[in-house]
């Protein structure tokens, strides 16, 4: 029957190559292909919207390795990326003084010189945080137990970050890195536990870990970045945001009270006289590890679990 739209008189065999062309084109039938899993979609995972998941897999991963590796708290020490070991130090200043030269530096070297000798001067807190880590490491190592227990934590870089890495596994003991990943490639040191190197991309993740499994807190002498971690945790402490007893040392009294006025805050009314009490100052290796091993003894140490109940390894206050 002819189509509606056609006069009944048309000639259709005329139009048969033509329909036929029309309903059966000259084009290959395209393959089927499978869509990629939303998750291994790199354009979604990698972009602004995969952000709340990219997100949360930085708090998820961790934390199964965590359970994984069976580490129940840490002790975290923060201090300048830009110290280095005595040798190291002295090694440097060496070459650059130039033994036997008559003619004086041109400014420019002259400041490097100074900074050789302030990097000599700040050597001993490397060697000291180094000294710290190894007393710890292999105290908690003498704990027993089916957790590991006070796991010497870091942001995993060099300087302080580095030697408190180096005590830890010179102890024989599991040692943490929270690096984080910087424009210019901060890259890890080489003495935290393969299973224990971690890599962030959002800053505040890494702050999250920092505080979430603390229960002691080493401040070697720093810039702007120890200042932020070190009053972010006393902000969290003072406030009584966390639902544990966290013993913080600030080491080097001759450093911290150059830079930092402490008593001015009680002086002007900003903070509670008692609030000094929440941290302490040490000067030795030896002093802060019997305060650290004292405290931490008495609060976090020699309670058993419930049987058949596993350890809380992040609990908060609410």
């Amino acid at each position: 029957m002819p189509p509606n739209n056609f006069p009944p008189q048309f000639p259709f065999c005329m139009l048969k190559g033509s329909i036929k062309k029309t309903i059966m084109p000259d084009k290959p039938i395209p393959k089927a292909t499978r869509a990629l899993l939303a998750y291994e979609n790199p354009k979604f995972t990698n972009g602004p919207d995969g952000r709340p998941f990219r997100i949360l897999s930085e708090y998820s991963e961790p934390l199964a390795r965590f359970r994984r590796e069976r580490v129940q708290d840490t002790i975290v020490f923060f201090g300048s990326a830009r110290f280095h070991s005595k040798s190291a130090a002295q090694q440097r200043l060496q070459l650059l003084e130039k033994p036997g030269s008559t003619q004086p530096a041109p400014p420019e070297e002259q400041e490097r010189i100074r900074l050789a000798h302030a990097d000599v001067e700040m050597a001993r807190y490397y060697e000291d945080a180094r000294q710290l880590a190894f007393l710890l490491g292999n105290w908690s190592k003498e704990l027993g137990g089916k957790r590991h227990r006070f796991v010497v934590t870091t942001g995993g870089g060099p300087g302080i970050m580095e030697a408190a890495n180096l005590g830890a596994y010179e102890a024989g003991a599991k040692t943490i890195g929270l690096n984080i990943r910087l424009p210019f490639e901060q890259m890890p040191n080489p003495y935290i536990t393969p299973e224990l190197n971690f890599e962030f991309h959002y800053f505040f993740m890494r702050k999250l870990w920092f505080a979430y499994l603390a229960k002691g807190l080493v401040i070697f002498p720093g810039g702007f970045g120890t200042f932020d971690e070190l009053f972010e945790i006393l902000t969290l402490a003072q406030t009584e945001k966390l639902a544990k007893k966290i013993f913080v040392v600030i080491y080097g009294t001759d450093y911290w009270k150059k830079v930092i006025n402490f008593q001015a805050f009680v002086d002007a009314g900003a903070v509670s006289p008692q609030d000094l009490n929440l941290f302490k100052f040490c000067d030795t290796p030896e002093d802060a590890f019997q305060y650290l091993r004292d405290g931490l003894t008495e609060f976090h140490f020699g309670h058993p679990q419930q049987k058949g109940k596993s350890p809380e390894i992040a609990k908060t206050r609410l």
